[in-house]
């Protein structure tokens, strides 16, 4: 099979110029981000979650152990190469802030330079003043969140895109991207499904079977090396070949996984579509087009992974907070309306008028980027608020006043395990995956709870309605933000009378 004549420009190399401006772009809406919250509430992280990687990274780092509970050795951190990188913050002392934000910037900063490079590349008429692409995948408000929420989401995302645009691009470094991809399974495990667009371009683009061959076997090899040690770790850590966040979100959800699947995909969409994004969707649909009529294996490879990443994701996980699950998608879909837009704002397909359409879409994308600037910083500010003023607080209470042998059971596990020293059950599993099988299931909990002596229950009462029900209340927030949001205030029950 032939191999379709490349679109690709040799130049492509950023300026120093357009580099201070993507970095400025990035410490710029970073700087946004966090001023915003402080003067919300405070700084502090938007997910629960992040403290689980914080305390997976403290632990290692100043006790040398894979460990959420010094001592005990768990698989219960999603991204291990994330949480080694956080570990490194705690050797220079710039933990657990400052440092999960420096990589959070490094990773935007890297995504927008990964974008623009890309653009150059595959549109040959792109030579701008100013670097608009990568200013907007650097502004775009889910990355932003992303940046400074203190998760992996972001270097998931950067790993992911530059893998695909390498196929794009039609580059021939098949042992590199098997690297990657082994790579991106160490950030998530969801990396592995990188593996189908790789492979697709190499039975599609290949030139003979031999070549097909040789880049197959390549891959594998880069792939392998690093996927066997990841197999080789959890089982080492947890006893299984996958981290039990793995197996404990499939299981919490199930009940998401019954909803009509309309009703999953209106959700996605509402998550997807929120931004400036949603002008970009006639760009993605021309560069699908332009795909198919070219017949660019890579982009089309591209198009059906963050396609089938949607998918996969709405199949089996909420679309909360913000999207975050699909936010690693995010970033090479929105390429692919940045490419369409960049050729188009190059052509003359409206002639005389053509210039009536480039100021309507550079206007709507400016306004609509410029406005989720600010309403992204104020959402992930409230975010933050409730998390520092929900599990931050009582975890902080629970450290001073509950005694040393208590036995405490809670759902989100992440700042009580950084802030507090006391024996946890876990009833989302990530610590405990002995829960998984019964995970929703309240009077098998109950049961499981008295079986374990538990003394304490840590919860939102919303959300386990039968277990605190009746129950002592020793302690309740009374967080004025979460009540905002007509939701009450976590709370620590007594579960077990001494």
């Amino acid at each position: 099979m032939m191999k379709p004549k490349s679109t690709v420009s040799k130049s492509n190399n950023l300026p120093l110029r357009d580099l201070a401006l993507l970095a400025a772009a990035v410490g710029g809406i970073v700087a946004v981000y966090l001023i915003a919250s402080q003067l919300t509430y405070g700084i502090g992280f938007p997910l629960d979650d992040s403290w689980i990687h914080q305390t997976y990274a403290r632990n290692l780092a100043q006790r040398g152990e894979w460990a959420f509970r010094s001592g005990i050795l768990s698989a219960g951190s999603t991204s291990p190469l994330w949480s080694a990188l956080l570990a490194l913050g705690f050797l220079i002392q710039l933990s657990p802030y400052l440092w999960a934000y420096v990589l959070g910037a490094l990773a935007l900063f890297a995504l927008a330079v990964v974008c623009e490079r890309a653009a150059r590349e595959l549109i040959s008429t792109y030579r701008p003043r100013f670097p608009w692409v990568g200013i907007f995948i650097a502004f775009e408000w889910h990355f932003a969140w992303a940046a400074v929420s203190g998760m992996e989401t972001l270097l998931h995302g950067l790993i992911a895109t530059t893998v695909l645009v390498l196929l794009m691009t039609n580059s021939p470094r098949y042992l590199s991207l098997g690297l990657l991809t082994g790579l991106a399974v160490w950030v998530r495990p969801d990396g592995l499904t990188l593996l189908a667009p790789v492979l697709l371009t190499v039975l599609l683009a290949g030139q003979g079977l031999r070549a097909r061959f040789i880049d197959l076997t390549r891959y594998l090899i880069g792939f392998g090396v690093l996927f066997g040690f990841y197999l080789f770790f959890n089982l080492a850590v947890g006893g299984t070949p996958m981290p039990n966040t793995f197996y404990a979100k499939q299981a919490e959800y199930i009940a998401w996984q019954h909803l009509p699947i309309f009703t999953r995909l209106r959700d996605m969409l509402l998550q997807l579509l929120v931004g400036p994004s949603l002008v970009l969707i006639p760009g993605v649909i021309a560069w699908a087009v332009k795909s198919v009529r070219l017949k660019l294996w890579g982009s089309l490879a591209a198009l059906l992974w963050s396609a089938g990443y949607f998918i996969l994701y709405i199949s089996r996980l909420p679309v909360y907070q913000h999207g975050r699950y699909i936010m690693p998608a995010m970033p090479i879909f929105f390429l692919f309306g940045l490419l369409a837009f960049a050729e188009f704002d190059a052509g003359k397909l409206f002639a005389r008028y053509h210039w009536v359409a480039q100021f309507v879409w550079r206007a709507s994308i400016a306004m609509l980027a410029l406005a989720f600037v600010f309403l992204g910083a104020q959402s992930y500010a409230r975010d933050v608020a409730v998390i520092e003023s929900e599990m931050v607080v009582t975890a902080k209470w629970v450290a001073a006043h509950l005694p040393p042998e208590a036995l405490i059971a809670a759902h989100d596990i992440g700042a009580l395990g950084y802030f507090d020293q006391h024996e946890l059950i876990d009833l989302a599993g990530l610590i405990s995956p002995e829960v998984i099988p019964f995970i929703r299931d309240e009077p098998r909990l109950a049961s499981y709870l008295n079986q374990r002596g538990a003394g304490y229950l840590i919860a939102f009462p919303d959300f386990y309605p039968l277990l605190t029900e009746n129950r002592k209340i020793i302690f309740v927030t009374n967080s004025a933000i979460t009540l905002t949001f007509n939701q009450r205030n976590m709370a620590v029950y007594l579960w077990k009378t001494p």
